[in-house]
């Protein structure tokens, strides 16, 4: 499965927004075969923080190494990717958000978004509701 950006943030802090079935979905996929995001999701994790958005205990660059040493795997963009991301019929514009439905896409896998626009996307994107 793919984890959205603020999926990843909630896991992060074990926040209760993540549902309990979803958490369990996320802890299966864990232990049984791998969790993944979008590079991007590292971007707009910095971002963030740089804007005083979001509060990490370490820098960036320390919690992006720290993620990938637990087992999450970053999946890089590429032009192909990029071109794909570009392609989304009816999808709303947010680059980040593109590039994170493509690589779930590309993928064949779940994305585990509480994202509206992402939900409610009438395209053909296998998806979980992360408050559920």
């Amino acid at each position: 499965m793919i984890l959205d950006t603020h999926t990843l943030l909630w896991i992060d802090r074990d926040d209760p927004s993540v549902g309990a079935e979803t958490r369990q979905q996320v802890e299966a996929a864990w232990r049984s075969a791998w969790v993944g995001v979008s590079a991007i999701s590292f971007w707009e994790v910095a971002m963030l923080a740089e804007r005083g958005r979001v509060a990490l205990s370490v820098a960036p660059e320390q919690w992006r190494a720290d993620w990938l040493k637990a087992g999450l795997v970053e999946i890089p963009i590429d032009g192909t990717l990029a071109l794909h991301a570009c392609q989304l019929q009816g999808f709303h514009r947010d680059p980040a958000d593109r590039f994170i439905v493509a690589t779930a896409l590309s993928r064949g896998t779940p994305l585990v978004s509480a994202d509206r626009q992402i939900l409610d996307w009438a395209g053909d994107l296998d998806r979980i509701d992360a408050r559920v």
